[in-house]
């Protein structure tokens, strides 16, 4: 089931590496190539919680089977996207595709993992599953920079392979599928998916539309509305696709908060951090792995040890212990990023990562670990939902912020080389949306004033980009901060109810 998880989780962070070549070779606006990373993200939000329902209606093995195969076929057609003006649409739905097997498979893959241990090894299995598919987010980057060297389209074909050893393995597993005779709730699958894509939508498009424009607060205000109507639709249904009685548990509520505002940097940080690396820095696709695996060095070793804390000690000290040292880690990163030296920020970037070391596995285990009376399909809907959510909606926010300081420092920096104001800003937004393909062999072309002083401050610009970016960071060290105030609202102390049986678990 590991194997299986791996693609979607290393999906979550190969297509950052490349996302310079794409936009390059495919004309895509700053928008679109986040569309690209949060299509999949947001999908994967969206439809977790129906994977979970899923699983325990049909059973995990087929449903595993199903987010396989829809995984691995969304990848053959992502890496077959053709150039011209359809590409974005054709990448961005593909994606979304790709997130639904995604949200099918692990929730099933999880079921599988719960039913196939008994009680008392089951929380270490737990947290060594979650433990071990977090960290294989770090084979993304390092994949990423080797496979686009050759074509970024590989960085899509590669699931192939991995995918047919994974549906090898599930065969070979004999996996027996037992399934509840429920209904599906159908309503609020539709209801969450239309909330979340709606309120994202509005985040996202901030940039394009403005924040003073009625569809922005349109589609982010009818985004929440939604999602409100959700929870009272499941509170009103016998079978409900989420069950939200798991949040009268004060601790299971406060792990969720906490894994909503880590995960606001987390994800987005690989996006951010490559194209920091490939812009401002002037890396390599591969160098740019190599930069993120700074912060997967201090993720992988306080994994290990906020593992061990959590079975002697229980989440809380992991939990105040890993907010703290993430917003240190990301406020020190990120007043480093215009020295402009790779080198000079391993360090921080080392503790930014240990920080979510320390949060990720022990608050997604003591959540699931708390679910007494609850399947383990509708609490790992619960909780990968919110943590996908996050994910989505900080990638929007936090590329919003970037997009809107780095067009106005661009615009200053053009108009102190007498660049006229009106011009500079149309030029401006073109560097912005062209950013992220605009490495350091790739200067810009044309005539004029404009033109010419954009060829004579690309430095500069890089430098802009840089600054630009100090506020994503900030940012992401002020979401960890306010992680650490819900954390001390957690009640604290070492789960020793047995977990739900076989029986109750999403296998059934």
């Amino acid at each position: 089931m590991l194997f299986a998880v791996a693609m979607t989780f290393i999906d979550q962070t190969i297509v950052a590496i490349a996302a310079p070549d794409i936009d390059y070779e495919l004309g895509l606006s700053t928008s679109g190539m986040q569309w690209v990373v949060n299509a999949y993200l947001l999908s994967l939000a969206a439809f977790f919680a129906l994977g979970g329902r899923l699983t325990d209606l049909l059973g995990a093995r087929r449903v595993v089977v199903a987010g396989t195969l829809v995984f691995v076929v969304s990848s053959v057609l992502c890496g077959c996207v053709p150039r011209g003006d359809f590409a974005q649409t054709w990448l961005i739905v593909f994606r979304a595709t790709q997130g639904l097997g995604a949200a099918l498979l692990f929730p099933a893959a999880l079921a599988v993992v719960v039913a196939v241990f008994p009680v008392e090894r089951r929380g270490r299995a737990l947290a060594l599953f979650f433990g071990l598919s977090g960290a294989l987010t770090a084979l993304g980057p390092l994949l990423g920079g080797w496979l686009t060297a050759w074509t970024w389209r590989a960085i899509f074909w590669v699931n192939v392979p991995v995918a047919l050893v994974a549906l090898v393995l599930t065969a070979m597993a004999h996996i027996v599928d037992r399934r509840r005779e429920e209904r599906l709730d159908v309503g609020g699958a539709v209801l969450i998916a239309v909330g979340m894509g709606l309120s994202v939508l509005g985040f996202q498009q901030a940039f394009s539309w403005g924040w003073d424009n009625a569809a922005t607060w349109a589609c982010i205000a009818g985004g929440l509305a939604v999602l409100a109507l959700f929870v009272r639709h499941e509170r009103g249904v016998r079978h409900p696709l989420i069950n939200l009685s798991v949040f009268r548990d004060r601790a299971f509520t406060i792990d969720s908060i906490v894994l909503f505002f880590a995960m606001l940097a987390f994800v987005p940080l690989f996006f951010f951090a490559s194209v920091y690396a490939q812009v401002s820095l002037s890396a390599s696709p591969n160098q740019a792995a190599l930069f993120l695996l700074y912060f997967f060095a201090g993720f992988a070793v306080a994994s290990q040890w906020g593992g061990r804390i959590l079975d002697k000690r229980g989440a809380l000290p992991a939990l105040k212990l890993g907010t703290v040292v993430g917003a240190v880690g990301f406020a020190l990163w990120a007043g480093e990023l215009t020295d402009l030296s790779m080198h000079d920020q391993w360090p921080y970037a080392a503790l930014a990562g240990a920080g979510i070391g320390f949060i990720l596995a022990p608050a997604s285990t003591d959540a699931v670990n708390r679910s007494i009376g609850a399947s383990y399909g509708e609490v790992t809907g619960i909780t990968q939902t919110v943590r996908n959510y996050a994910a989505s909606v900080g990638l929007a926010v936090f590329g919003t912020v970037l997009a809107h300081v780095t067009t106005d420092k661009v615009v200053d920096t053009l108009e102190s080389r007498g660049v006229p104001p009106e011009e500079a800003r149309g030029v401006a937004r073109s560097v912005t949306e062209a950013v992220t393909g605009n490495a350091d062999e790739r200067v810009p072309e044309g005539s004029g004033r404009a033109a010419e002083s954009m060829r004579e401050t690309m430095s500069a610009v890089r430098m802009d980009f840089a600054e630009a970016n100090q506020w994503v960071f900030y940012g992401m060290a002020v979401a960890l901060g306010i992680a650490f105030l819900f954390s001390l609202r957690h009640p604290g102390g070492r789960v020793t109810e047995e977990t739900p049986e076989p029986s109750t678990a999403g296998t059934r």
